[in-house]
């Protein structure tokens, strides 16, 4: 912000400012499957001379093709799964990484909607093929396909690079011809000549006085393009940037980028794709992340740990929630923020309003007042804070005091404050830090403030938030075992009042960026963050925490809390979520304002909106597919609902009971019946994407011989009786039998070498007898069953003889049954 709040906020989020004019603020800085897993491998040799085409149909694998998608390179895709809805799909790829496919990724295609998830990439489509039939080395076992894209980016082409050229098939429209992004033609030189102006600009900018820092430059580059250099156009953008101004850094980020490209730095490229974000240019700013995230990778620094893909923009500007906001009458023509419940009837927040009669000390970062604490009453009728005036003189001094977090009894209050004793204290490079201070309340009255210990002279710490119990202290640092500029940390408050060592909330929270504010109701971790995908600036996001796995999910709260530019220090009342932030989006009485909001007709909000919602498409087109019959099933397998898709291939089942688990069975003729089990959760739409296989790709050819292929059927040890989990597989090859009604076919059953040649080979044949019985009974006709034999441990398909040491998954893989047809 040109704000006060910028001060407490983007040198540490909170760096705190000196009258003596020294520096203040921070130092920048695969798996194997389970046992359900389709395990039979492909053998057949590829040769050079085959086209992709014959590769892929001699070897029974699925492929497609697009074209001219715009951003996607070209090459043959390995595909794993079709969506309709975003989160989904990003779930999907976190547990792809997770599980060691570090280049899954997904392709959007604009013209049906669609977004295609892919373990992995490759240039030739003999390659992709080779890799599907090794099933990735045998890393992924369930279904995949090939997606061949053809007339899009280059193959290691530079085309996310040269974003300018890149066209939206949406809208027509070129970065460049965008509005706000017509070429300034202004050039820059290496060096110049520094003026008196110019130097005075730059010892206000290593000052961090960016508010008159951004006045100077401005000065000199009015001045014409012989005071215009690389270095001045950059601190030029910067003190803008840092101040908040994002239509003035927008200006000079996009004369460097003309005169630069490619060359800018991640960092610049970063603070460019904000600047785009804040002043409401969305198409073109996802388009910079795409090549900042390049520049993060080329750079060497720690890959960001979110997908900044269009869709998750896409998402939040189209999801915005039913809330009143109202601009409080607390508000002044400086910075008021950082809200804090002191009781349910006061909220203690920080303000740069001066009240002092005799003389007002500004900080030089933004020109305005230091901030004190102040303490309002909560207007019930009108959702507004009133009477405002200073918390206790024990605690405001004359530099910054802001972010407060109290006990739960409130006998304990922490807030951030500069770091000073009988005045300012400063790092070896002069730098002015920001520290945590606590206070107890003796007698009704606040005492003097003491540092916390995990306070340091070389760092900032500041931010403080505790969890309802009083237990647990979150904060934000830029202390060592920071990930970004600002992380959020954790302590565990002890009985004694000591703290344990201060832990980083790690990746699912922070970026390399910036993370602050946080704020813990038990339940949920709130924070902003301009790391995280968002709309510009700063944006509050929330984290829900769960006690096995720790912080899940970070979600954006998307409008009205958030806008394009600073939204910041959230809290809510959880009894009737009520609760105040801090922004400075447009039409604010000053610099950063403190908003209430609530939500509308809360009332009307009906009692239960359990639901379950899908898309049904084809497995390997990704088509939708209409009039398909999806049942609901409740835990014994009885129905409940049945319903055909829509036009669009959707389906809903509403009214349903909360945490309960259900299966959703898709049927269509000529297609594997689709089952998948889902759980409700509580008044929220379960969204999933149900991808229908066609019978007639259950057929392969291995080796010149056809087979059908199913998943793994499953006994239980030294028995032969089919499993309910084996009936569902061989339902399947029923179906397509009776796909096919001339069709015969022979059962082979197989061991692994462990146990005596003579029993496994009485085993597997009592298996593949078994497994003829069953089919038999759900009313093939047995003449269509040429034999069902066992061969026991006679035709292993890897080295696995007993003579080497051998892993469980290697052995399991020679314990199959196959299915081969003789006649069509």
């Amino acid at each position: 912000m040109k704000k006060l709040f910028t001060s407490f906020i983007l040198i540490y989020c909170l760096s705190l400012g000196a009258q003596d004019l020294q520096d203040i603020g921070f130092q920048a800085s695969p798996p194997y499957e389970t046992e359900s897993s389709m395990v039979t491998s492909f053998d057949t040799a590829l040769s050079i001379g085959e086209s992709f085409e014959e590769a892929a149909e001699k070897n029974g694998i699925a492929y497609r093709t697009f074209s001219e998608l715009a951003g996607v390179e070209n090459g043959y895709y390995i595909v794993s799964g079709v969506f309709s809805d975003d989160k989904n799909l990003a779930k999907s790829i976190k547990k792809l990484k997770k599980k060691g496919f570090e280049n899954a990724g997904s392709i959007s295609n604009e013209s049906n909607g669609l977004h295609y998830l892919y373990l992995a990439y490759y240039p030739f489509g003999l390659e992709a093929v080779d890799a599907c039939s090794s099933q990735l080395d045998g890393n992924y076992k369930q279904d995949v396909w090939i997606l061949e894209v053809e007339n899009s980016n280059e193959i290691g082409g530079d085309n996310l690079e040269e974003v300018p050229q890149i066209t939206s098939t949406d809208n027509n429209f070129s970065l460049e011809e965008e509005a706000g992004s017509v070429s300034t033609g202004m050039k820059i030189h290496e060096n110049v000549n520094k003026t008196k102006l110019i130097q005075r600009a730059d010892h206000y900018f290593d000052k961090m006085w960016y508010a008159e820092a951004a006045e100077l430059y401005e000065e000199a580059l009015s001045k014409g393009d012989k005071y215009r250099s690389k270095d001045i156009v950059q601190k030029a953008a910067d003190a803008y940037y840092f101040n908040t101004n994002m239509e003035k850094a927008y200006e000079w980020y996009h004369v460097l980028y003309e005169n630069y490209g490619k060359e800018l730095s991640a960092d610049n490229i970063f603070k460019y794709s904000h600047s785009l974000k804040g002043t409401g240019k969305y198409a073109r700013s996802k388009r910079l992340m795409k090549l900042y995230d390049k520049k993060v990778k080329e750079e060497g620094l720690d890959k960001p740990k979110i997908e900044r893909s269009e869709m998750v923009l896409d998402n939040i500007l189209g999801n915005e929630r039913e809330l009143e906001l109202k601009n409080l009458a607390i508000n002044t023509k400086y910075s008021d923020f950082s809200p804090m419940f002191l009781d349910s009837s006061q909220v203690v927040f920080a303000s740069a309003k001066d009240s002092s009669i005799f003389s007002t000390r500004t900080y030089k970062w933004n020109n305005q007042p230091y901030l004190d604490l102040y303490v309002a009453k909560i207007n019930e009728e009108n959702e507004d804070l009133k009477d405002a005036i200073k918390f206790s003189k024990k605690i405001n001094t004359k530099y910054h005091e802001a972010s407060v977090t109290f006990s739960p009894d409130n006998t304990t209050m922490y807030f951030t404050r500069n770091n000073y004793g009988k005045k300012l204290k400063r790092d070896n490079k002069g730098v002015n830090h920001l520290k945590i201070y606590r206070s107890t309340k003796v007698n009704g009255e606040w005492t003097e403030a003491q540092e916390v210990s995990f306070n340091s002279d070389d760092y900032s710490t500041g931010h403080p938030a505790l969890s309802p119990d009083g237990k647990k202290l979150y904060f934000v640092s830029d202390m060592p075992g920071s990930m970004g500029k600002t992380d959020i940390f954790v302590v565990d408050v002890l009985e004694d009042g000591s703290f344990t060592e201060p832990r980083n909330l790690g990746k699912e929270i922070n970026t390399e960026q910036r993370e602050m504010f946080p704020f813990f109701n038990g339940d949920k971790l709130y924070f902003s963050s301009d790391g995280h995908v968002g709309l510009g600036g700063l944006d509050v996001y929330e984290s829900v925490y769960d006690e096995e796995e720790g912080f899940q999910e970070v979600k954006n709260l998307g409008k009205p809390i958030n806008s394009n530019k600073d939204d910041f220090s959230y809290i809510v009342n959880d009894e009737n979520q009520q609760g105040f932030f801090a922004s400075n989006r447009e039409g604010g009485k000053g610099d950063d304002d403190i908003y209430s909001f609530k939500r509308l007709t809360i009332e009307e909000v009906p009692t239960n909106q359990n639901a379950i919602a899908g898309v049904v498409t084809e497995l390997t087109t990704g088509d939708v597919m209409p009039k398909a019959l999806v049942e609901l099933l409740d835990e014994n397998g009885i129905k409940l609902m049945e319903m055909e898709t829509e036009e669009d291939g959707s389906f809903v089942f509403e009214d349903l009971d909360s945490d309960t688990k259900y299966t959703i069975n898709t049927v269509k003729d000529q297609y594997v019946n689709n089952e998948m089990e889902v759980s409700t959760l509580t008044n929220e739409t379960v969204e999933v994407d149900v991808a229908l296989k066609r019978l007639e790709d259950m057929i392969a050819l291995e080796d010149g011989i056809k087979k059908i292929k199913t998943d793994m059927i499953h006994f239980d040890f030294d028995k032969s009786y089919i499993r309910t989990d084996a009936a569902k597989e061989l339902d399947k090859l029923v179906s397509v039998m009776k796909e096919y009604p001339g069709m015969v076919i022979k059962i082979e059953s197989h061991t692994d070498s462990r146990g005596s040649r003579a029993y496994n080979e009485y085993l597997s044949d009592r298996r593949a007898k078994s497994t003829r019985d069953y089919i038999i009974s759900q009313g093939i006709d047995p003449e269509r069953i040429e034999s069902a034999t066992g061969y026991g441990e006679s035709r292993l398909i890897n080295q696995c003889d007993g003579t080497v040491r051998c892993t469980e998954e290697e052995h399991y893989l020679n314990r199959r049954s196959e299915f081969i047809i003789t006649k069509m």
